[in-house]
């Protein structure tokens, strides 16, 4: 007789409506007024009568980023404990959410090195890391998001009976054991 381990129940992670609006807001914030301030700093020239200088609007997108950012690293917190140790744990996106945490992680400590750092020649190289990294976190988070779970994606496109053959959609996930499907007569439905 076999004995097998008890499954440990997995606890779901996703997030309840009201969050995922939230982390939705405080990504999109991040996204746009950082993207704002780029666009301000590098192509909206305002004309003084010293020449030119930076456009007026381009210190309150930096300061509406740094709001955003300290409510990133809040949010970024709630996210672990609510969603990437259980996401984690039940073995779920976990190379896109690794990615994600690695970008953040990333992120995070850019933004904290273009606050402190002095030399401008690193600060010049953190700038760029983190702009470019942020400008493309939209993407990593649509992978994450959108794309479907590698272990869901391969059971829904073949769920095999044991022997080789397709099951049909009524009797997948009845069978205690995989070989249990094999020995249920063709014609007749599994019992849960």
């Amino acid at each position: 007789m076999k004995h097998r381990a008890a499954k440990t129940p997995r606890i779901a992670a996703r997030l309840s409506r009201q969050r995922r609006l939230g982390v939705y807001a405080v990504g999109l914030g991040l996204w746009v007024s950082g993207a704002l301030w780029l666009v301000f700093h590098y192509f909206v020239v305002h004309e003084s009568q010293f020449g030119p200088s930076p456009h007026p609007l381009e210190p309150w997108w930096l300061k509406l980023h740094g709001a955003f950012a300290f409510a990133g690293i809040w949010t970024f917190g709630l996210l672990w404990g609510v969603h990437v140790v259980n996401g984690w744990s039940a073995g779920r996106r976990r190379r896109s959410g690794a990615w994600l945490v690695g970008i953040l992680v990333c992120l995070t400590a850019s933004g904290y090195l273009l606050y402190y750092l002095g030399d401008e020649q690193l600060r010049g190289i953190a700038s760029l890391l983190h702009w470019s990294i942020g400008l493309a976190c939209p993407l990593a988070f649509l992978v994450h998001r959108l794309v479907p779970h590698r272990a869901a994606a391969k059971s829904s496109r073949f769920r095999a009976t044991g022997n080789g053959e397709r099951a049909s959609s009524r009797h997948v996930g009845r069978a205690a054991h995989p070989g249990d499907l094999q020995s249920a007569p063709d014609n007749l439905p599994l019992a849960r």
